[in-house]
């Protein structure tokens, strides 16, 4: 059983120097993650709307703006040596808002843009199971603020990550469907829906 260090009176409840210095530089470098993971969400948000507000076409432009918006990201990624984890989750994120605010098809965008982001990072030989747990998640938390229906959200978010992992092999499936189970209820049925006929259905639980 571990004992907490502040509970312990042998410590004197204080913390040592080396100790308070490294607390607020992890308490510094969460802060800093989330600004910049706020910062990337208000971006990508921004840059998706006023696009397709400009081209007036949000339906047929939404997937090409989509492309080039995880293209980009995944770019960024790749030079600054941001964490794609990260990075994953609020592109995601921001393309859902982005498009919903211009009235666009919300879980069709989900589809898209979970689906490139798998896609993108199998090429940058990235793991493919992480960043698609990551990129559903940011769509699940677009829905949940937008008050959206988040299991209908993180259905089409995990298809367009099967998808993905499908067109890579059946172990990548295998992988992003194990990391999803716990976030997308569900899940297991969309695999099987996109299995061979004649295949055995995954197991449940």
């Amino acid at each position: 059983m571990v004992e907490e260090a502040h509970n312990d009176p042998g410590r004197g409840g204080t913390i040592g120097s080396v100790g308070t210095a490294v607390k607020e530089g992890v308490v510094g470098s969460l802060k800093g993650l989330n600004e910049v993971e706020t910062e990337m969400v208000n971006l990508v948000r921004s840059m998706v709307s006023q696009t397709l507000k400009a081209t007036g076409e949000v339906g047929s432009d939404s997937v090409a703006v989509i492309r080039d918006v995880v293209t980009g990201a995944l770019q960024a990624t790749e030079e600054v040596g941001i964490g794609l984890i990260v990075s994953t989750k609020s592109v995601t994120k921001g393309v859902v808002l982005g498009v919903r605010d211009v009235g666009g098809d919300v879980l069709s965008v989900a589809h898209q843009a979970v689906k490139g982001m798998v896609a993108g990072a199998a090429e940058m030989g990235a793991d493919v199971a992480t960043v698609a747990h990551s990129a559903v998640r940011g769509v699940i938390e677009a829905a949940r603020e937008t008050g959206g229906n988040v299991g209908e959200a993180a259905q089409a978010a995990a298809q367009g990550a099967l998808e993905a992992a499908g067109a890579l092999s059946h172990t990548a499936v295998e992988a992003v469907t194990d990391v999803l189970v716990g976030v997308v209820e569900g899940v297991k049925d969309v695999q099987w829906a996109m299995l061979p006929r004649g295949a055995s259905p995954p197991a449940s639980g």
